[in-house]
C-alpha cells in the first residue's frame, strides 16, 4: 500500500471520527405556555351542551346531518386552489429535505471528451525549410470519473437536515390548517345561504298573506266597511315586504357564487344544485370539546409554530458550524488515449486524490453575526409559538362562550316566535270577523314577521357559532400521518 493511499485512508478515518460532533443547541421541545390552563384539564367557558370527550379531528360537519353540506366540503378539500397551493408547498419542503439529506454523500461526475487538434508548421513561420513541418490532425479521447465529498465534521449539514425536516413538518401542518379554514368557510357560507333562503321563504309567505288581506280590505272598502286609510296602510305594508325581498335575493346569488368559488368552480355552477330552499341543519345535542391539552395537539397552526421553532433552533447549529474547519475530499480517475479502443489500458490511466482543509480564521465577525441572527430567529419563533398558543386558547374560550349563550338565546327566540304566531292567527281571525281594526292586525303581523326573522337569524347564528367552535378547536383536517381520533 502506497504512502499517499495510506495517508488518504487515515484522513478519511479521522474525518469519520470527527463527524460525530454536532455543534449548536439541541432542540428540547417547545416551552410550556399557559400552564395553569393546561393543568385544570378543562375550558373555563365550557357549559351545557358540551362534554370533555376528545373530539375527532376530521369530518365534524357530519354531525349536522346535511348531505349537501358534506358533499360541498369534501369537494372543496379536493378541488380548492388554496388546498393545491398548500400541497405544492409541502412538496417543495419535502424536496428541500431530500436535497439536504443528499449533501451527506459524495458527488460523483462522469466526463467524456474528444479532442482533435493540429500543431502549426513552425518552419514555415520562421522562413526555414520544411523539415519541421507541422504535425497532422491529432485525436485524443478522454474519459474520467470525478468525486467530491465535504465531510460533515461539526454537524452543519446534519443541522441543515434537522431544520429542513422541521420545515417539512410545518408545511404538513399548514396544509392541515388550510383544511380547517376551508371547511369552516364552506360551512359558514352554506349556512348563510340556507338562512337567506329561509328568510326569503318567510317573506314570500308574509307577502302572500298581506296581498290577500289587501284584496279583502279593498272589497270591504268597496262595500263602505273599510276606509281608504286602511287600504293605503296595507298597501304600504305590502310594498315594504316586497322591498325587503330584493336584497335577500341578491344575497342568495352572492352566497351561491361564494360556495362555487370555495369549491374551485366558476360562478353559477352550483345554482341548479342549491337554488331550491332547504331548512337549516340542526346542531347536535352535545359537542365534544376535549380540554386545553388536546387543543394543543389538534390545532395545526400550533403544530406549525412548534415546528418552525425547531427549525430555527437547528439553524443556530448551521451557523455555528462555520466557526470550524471544513474538510473536503476530492478524487479523480481518468483515461486518455489517441485511439478509443486503448482507453482502458493501464498505462493510459491517471488518478488524483486531494484532501482539502479550509478554515476561515479571520472573518471580521461574519460568522458571529450569522449566529446572532439565528439566535434572534429562534427567539422570534419561540415568542410566535407562545402567541399562537395563547390566541388558540382565547379563540376556544370565546367560541365556547358564544355557543353556550346562543343556545339559550335560541330557546327564547323560539318561544317568542310561537307566541307571535298565535297572536297573529287570533288577530287575523278577529279582523276577518270585523271585531278588530286593521291597525291592530298590522301591529301584530309586524311583530310576527320580526319574531320569525329573529328566530331564523338566531338558528343560523347558533350554527355559525358551532362551526366557529370546531374551527377554534382546530378540527376538520385530514392527514394519513395522523390518527382520526
Amino acid at each position: 500500500m502506497s504512502v499517499s493511499f495510506r495517508a488518504t485512508l487515515l484522513t478519511l478515518a479521522a474525518a469519520m471520527f470527527a463527524a460525530g460532533c454536532t455543534v449548536g443547541p439541541d432542540y428540547r421541545g417547545a416551552p410550556q405556555v399557559a400552564g395553569n390552563a393546561i393543568d385544570t384539564g378543562k375550558f373555563p367557558r365550557a357549559g351545557e351542551g358540551t362534554d370533555s370527550q376528545t373530539p375527532r379531528v376530521a369530518d365534524w360537519w357530519h354531525a349536522l346531518g346535511d348531505t349537501q353540506l358534506d358533499g360541498l366540503i369534501e369537494s372543496a378539500l379536493k378541488q380548492s386552489p388554496d388546498i393545491r397551493v398548500a400541497r405544492a408547498r409541502v412538496r417543495q419542503a419535502r424536496a428541500g429535505l431530500a436535497g439536504n439529506k443528499a449533501n451527506l454523500f459524495p458527488t460523483v461526475a462522469v466526463d467524456a471528451a474528444t479532442l482533435r487538434t493540429r500543431s502549426p508548421n513552425l518552419s514555415a513561420l520562421s522562413g526555414q525549410g520544411s523539415s519541421n513541418a507541422g504535425r497532422g490532425p491529432l485525436s485524443l479521447y478522454i474519459a474520467a470519473f470525478d468525486a467530491s465529498w465535504e465531510i460533515d465534521l461539526f454537524g452543519g449539514t446534519r443541522r441543515s437536515i434537522e431544520a429542513a425536516s422541521a420545515e417539512a413538518d410545518a408545511a404538513d401542518a399548514q396544509l392541515a390548517d388550510a383544511h380547517v379554514q376551508l371547511a369552516a368557510e364552506v360551512a359558514q357560507a352554506y349556512i348563510t345561504l340556507r338562512e337567506q333562503q329561509e328568510s326569503l321563504a318567510h317573506l314570500t309567505s308574509s307577502e302572500q298573506l298581506e296581498a290577500e288581506m289587501f284584496e279583502l280590505t279593498q272589497q270591504r272598502r268597496a262595500r263602505g266597511v273599510a276606509s281608504q286609510l286602511e287600504v293605503e296602510r296595507l298597501m304600504t305594508q305590502l310594498d315594504n315586504t316586497r322591498a325587503q325581498m330584493s336584497p335577500v335575493q341578491a344575497s342568495i346569488a352572492e352566497s351561491l357564487d361564494q360556495l362555487a368559488m370555495l369549491t374551485g368552480r366558476s360562478p353559477g355552477t352550483l345554482d341548479a344544485e342549491l337554488s331550491a330552499p332547504k331548512p337549516l341543519p340542526g346542531v347536535p345535542e352535545t359537542v365534544a370539546v376535549g380540554d386545553p391539552g388536546a387543543l394543543l395537539k389538534s390545532r395545526p397552526d400550533i403544530r406549525a409554530a412548534e415546528r418552525r421553532l425547531a427549525s430555527s433552533t437547528a439553524q443556530i447549529g448551521v451557523r455555528k458550524a462555520d466557526w470550524f474547519p471544513k474538510l473536503s475530499l476530492l478524487g479523480s480517475l481518468g483515461f486518455a488515449a489517441t485511439d478509443p479502443s486503448h482507453l482502458a489500458r493501464k498505462e493510459n490511466g491517471t488518478w488524483m486524490t486531494l484532501p482539502r482543509l479550509q478554515w476561515n480564521i479571520l472573518d471580521f465577525g461574519r460568522v458571529a453575526a450569522g449566529v446572532e441572527g439565528a439566535e434572534g430567529g429562534r427567539d422570534e419563533a419561540e415568542a410566535s409559538y407562545e402567541s399562537v398558543v395563547l390566541k388558540a386558547l382565547r379563540d376556544a374560550d370565546v367560541a365556547l362562550s358564544r355557543y353556550g349563550h346562543q343556545r339559550e338565546h335560541v330557546v327564547v327566540l323560539r318561544r317568542v316566535e310561537a307566541s307571535a304566531e298565535r297572536a297573529s292567527t287570533l288577530q287575523q281571525q278577529r279582523y276577518r270577523a270585523g271585531t278588530a281594526s286593521m291597525l291592530e292586525w298590522l301591529d301584530v303581523e309586524r311583530t310576527r314577521v320580526v319574531a320569525q326573522q329573529s328566530r331564523i337569524s338566531g338558528d343560523a347564528d347558533l350554527l355559525k357559532d358551532f362551526v366557529s367552535l370546531q374551527k377554534s378547536l382546530g378540527l376538520g383536517w385530514q392527514s394519513s400521518a395522523a390518527p382520526a381520533s
